[in-house]
């Protein structure tokens, strides 16, 4: 997949519906809270980014990080899904390689963080394939791994 059909824009009033809309494939739904529920956290924590995943011209998936460090003292990705109908063609990957090249922009970034449930094949390949490592930190059900920059 090239980033070239793939970008990321942050979530505005002409894309926001439109996100919530998405939905990950049935064997997903327990990994992931839903995009409207993200939408609706990034309203009361200020420092949460959404962005809607744009496929081409059609938006695909969405996704969101904290702009200031937290827990492990890390910039953490909050969520990255890609809408069923557009999974498998390496838009997830695309699209969080463009994340990780925003939350770069941050200061004094020197590594992010993500959690995934340890069931959550699709996403334990995504992370390693860009260079997470899993250090063997747990937060409740789901694991934190690293990628340092």
């Amino acid at each position: 997949m090239s980033n070239e059909k793939v970008r990321i824009e942050g979530l505005d009033s002409e894309n926001w519906y439109e996100c919530c809309a998405l939905e990950v494939s049935e064997e997903q739904r327990d990994f992931i809270e839903s995009n409207a529920i993200s939408i609706a956290q990034s309203k009361f924590e200020s420092t949460l980014k959404p962005y809607a995943i744009y496929f081409e011209d059609q938006i695909a998936g969405f996704l969101m990080f904290n702009s200031v460090p937290e827990e492990l003292d890390g910039y953490w990705i909050y969520r990255i899904m890609v809408d069923k109908k557009y999974q498998g063609k390496g838009i997830g990957k695309a699209a969080t390689e463009l994340m990780i090249s925003e939350m770069a922009k941050l200061p004094n970034v020197n590594k992010i963080v993500v959690g995934y449930h340890p069931e959550n094949q699709g996403a334990h390949k995504l992370y390693q394939s860009l260079g997470f490592i899993d250090e063997g930190e747990r937060f409740g059900k789901e694991m934190a791994v690293i990628k340092y920059l």
